[in-house]
């Protein structure tokens, strides 16, 4: 993919020990003496980070991460944010507080993540852990267009990020977008079909509002899976009116001074919505195109999931925000280097590690007569690493 062009041995042997065995900085030393590689010090390792920040590689990555996929014709992007957390008490000006995904308090930082549709990262941005996620979409797709000089971007993004003011600035800057819509009753257009006839599986309305499209797609398996959390929600709260569980969050209790009780006209709402899904966007495609679309942002949690699962983005002990960002910058170059041999091989990265850990080489000494024993490959790893590209 290029990324030698950086001339870095320090920065790719420290992308090479995140994926092989992600653990801190310094204990990927250790890793990498493992892997026969005792040149990088701790000195040369604290100067690498430096010089990360100092050549900005993130962004000669980003570059070469946009040539691979613009081969392959890049025609939409994806988007979507989590947040990375730190093992501190205390915020600074960087690390604050705000709302986790995982109910997690301690201080964080919010992670912006760029993907094509196959989950190839394309750009990183990180805010402060206190930024609402709706405020960081447009700076992203800003520094992309700008970066690549591209007239038009597509953004596939879901309903967290939608605001009338993001769609507003997304239409204003030529963006084209497909967005996921949150549903709090039921759409006109459908609640009039039904007084006439029943939902039918994939049925689909595509409806107009100001300069929107709005489709909605009802489907059969997604309504019995609302099905079954409503009534799962309904089981839990019965309980916890009666008395029989701890008060917890339910969306289907009321509560006042005196006592709690069943929200029905929720429940009632709730049922009249299932199986439905709205998506909105100003794009001039067919319905079905446009939901598929949609339907990519799995890979950007597939590469979150990557990130902070195989490659341990987090908790991340570093305190000064330069060496955050090299931090960051590493993960994403080891997740581009990820995906790139989990598409050529069709197998995880985590089983390629797996796979090809206990091949090693040895050198053994007899009589101080050192004898170089060459590792033996088995046909299938053989072929394996054969769907690589050369030099492997």
């Amino acid at each position: 993919m290029g990324f030698s062009c950086l001339k870095d041995p320090d920065f790719a042997n420290l992308c090479i020990a995140r994926i092989v065995e992600p653990t801190s900085k310094l204990d990927s030393l250790q890793v990498l003496s493992d892997l026969g590689i005792n040149d990088l010090s701790k000195d040369r390792l604290y100067r690498c980070l430096q010089k990360v920040i100092k050549k900005d590689y993130r962004k000669i990555i980003s570059q070469l991460c946009f040539d691979h996929v613009t081969s392959q014709n890049l025609n939409l992007v994806l988007y979507d944010v989590t947040t990375l957390y730190f093992e501190v008490q205390e915020e600074d000006l960087y690390r604050k507080s705000g709302s986790s995904k995982e109910r997690r308090l301690e201080p964080q930082i919010i992670i912006g993540l760029l993907v094509d549709r196959s989950g190839f990262p394309l750009g990183l941005q990180s805010f402060e852990g206190n930024t609402a996620e709706t405020k960081t979409i447009i700076p992203v797709l800003e520094q992309f267009q700008k970066e690549h000089h591209l007239e038009k971007v597509t953004v596939v993004t879901d309903a967290a990020m939608l605001s009338q003011t993001n769609m507003e600035a997304i239409a204003a800057n030529s963006y084209n977008f497909v967005v996921g819509s949150r549903l709090t009753k039921i759409p006109y257009e459908i609640a009039q079909y039904q007084k006439l006839e029943s939902l039918v599986d994939n049925q689909i309305f595509d409806t107009k509002k100001g300069n929107y499209r709005i489709i909605y797609q009802y489907r059969e398996k997604r309504a019995r899976l609302d099905i079954k959390n409503i009534e799962t929600q309904i089981v839990k709260a019965k309980k916890m009116v009666n008395g029989f569980s701890p008060l917890k969050r339910n969306r289907f209790i009321s509560l006042t001074s005196e006592r709690k009780t069943l929200n029905q006209s929720l429940i009632d709402k709730a049922y009249t919505l299932v199986g439905i899904k709205g998506y909105i966007s100003n794009l001039n495609l067919p319905p079905q195109e446009i939901i598929n679309a949609y339907h990519q942002l799995f890979e950007v949690e597939t590469s979150f999931r990557m990130a902070k699962s195989d490659l341990k983005a987090r908790p991340i002990f570093l305190h000064k925000r330069d060496a955050i960002e090299a931090h960051l910058t590493i993960v994403f170059t080891s997740l581009a280097i990820s995906r790139q041999i989990k598409k050529l091989t069709e197998v995880s990265i985590k089983r390629i590690v797996n796979l090809l850990r206990p091949i090693r080489s040895s050198t053994i000494v007899i009589n101080e007569t050192e004898y170089q024993a060459e590792p033996e490959i088995p046909k299938d790893i053989h072929n394996l690493l054969q769907k690589l590209e050369s030099g492997h």
